[in-house]
């Protein structure tokens, strides 16, 4: 199979001038209407990069874009994040059809320079490429981002001054507060899919347990990798739908496979705590009185 070729767009200037676009007001933000953009007619046959950030908001659009793990369908109406040099693909189909919608936020890195948001931005987990889901809004969410990004645009139009930076990347700001809260909504009304997310960790680490040899203690970042999602997302969610970060959950689980072992084998702690992946036996030891209150003996002595 033929490799897939990769183009990168440098600039948002340039970014308005492939897409049939007006000049860009400012250099480094742009907001952009989407219904405006022009399909490029490359658009299906290459890999993406940009060197902005770009948030949108787009709906009825024919196609799919995929992000690292996660496909995204433009006609249920979702919102994305998309950093710097990361690679995306769209696979876009008749153009005919569309009645496409939405807006898009373009954001230069130099455009954040010397403001806080210049590395907080990085913190958000939605820019990632391994958050699992796109964000879908309500109406009344929709309308809350469509006030700020009515606001941002507003303040690039008027007269550039010494306060336009503070005052846009305050709204921006604003905007990613709003949307982390929204993804926070989502892990609760997103039942059935964040559900079928704790079922798969509770199936990967009975399966990492069970198998014939355990090499050291499952990690956060092992957890999330084998299920395509970032540490922090996989933290959050857990936390939602169980009161526990993965940490936590991961020693619980090891808590209960220990008691297990504890009261239906006659393995040693040591052999026990060596079967769950400890280094150290005493490492084990604390681990499970920490959670239990117990020592591995006392506890395998209540059986008896």
């Amino acid at each position: 199979m033929e490799q897939r070729k990769t183009q990168r767009i440098h600039s948002i200037s340039e970014f308005h001038r492939l897409r049939g676009l007006p000049k860009p007001e400012h250099p480094l933000i742009s907001v952009v209407d989407y219904s405006a953009v022009q399909r490029a007619e490359n658009i299906s046959e290459v890999n993406w990069v940009l060197d902005y950030y770009s948030i949108s908001l787009k709906r009825g659009i024919d196609g799919y874009l995929k992000y690292g793990q996660q496909d995204y369908d433009f006609n249920e109406g979702v919102m994305f994040f998309i950093s710097p040099n990361q690679v995306f693909r769209i696979e876009a189909q008749d153009k005919a059809h569309e009645e496409k919608s939405g807006w898009m936020l373009l954001i230069h890195p130099d455009f954040l320079w010397n403001t806080s948001l210049a590395k907080s931005i990085q913190q958000y987990d939605f820019f990632d490429y391994t958050v699992n889901e796109a964000l879908f809004l309500s109406d009344k969410e929709e309308k809350t981002l469509d006030f700020i990004i009515d606001s941002i645009r507003q303040e690039y139009h008027a007269n550039i001054d010494k306060f336009s930076q503070n005052i846009i990347v305050s709204q921006i700001e604003t905007l990613l507060s709003y949307s982390e809260r929204f993804y926070e909504r989502q892990f609760i009304t997103r039942k059935i899919t964040n559900h079928q997310m704790l079922s798969r960790v509770e199936e990967l680490l009975n399966a990492y347990f069970s198998g014939d040899a355990v090499k050291g203690l499952p990690t956060v970042q092992f957890i999330a990798q084998e299920l395509n999602v970032s540490p922090n997302y996989l933290s959050r969610l857990l936390r939602t739908l169980t009161g526990q970060s993965t940490q936590q959950f991961i020693q619980d689980k090891v808590i209960l496979r220990a008691k297990e072992r504890l009261s239906t084998t006659e393995l040693s702690i040591s052999e026990i705590a060596y079967e769950l992946g400890f280094e150290h036996p005493q490492s084990f030891t604390k681990l499970f009185r920490n959670k239990t209150n117990l020592s591995p003996s006392e506890f395998r002595a209540s059986f008896n």
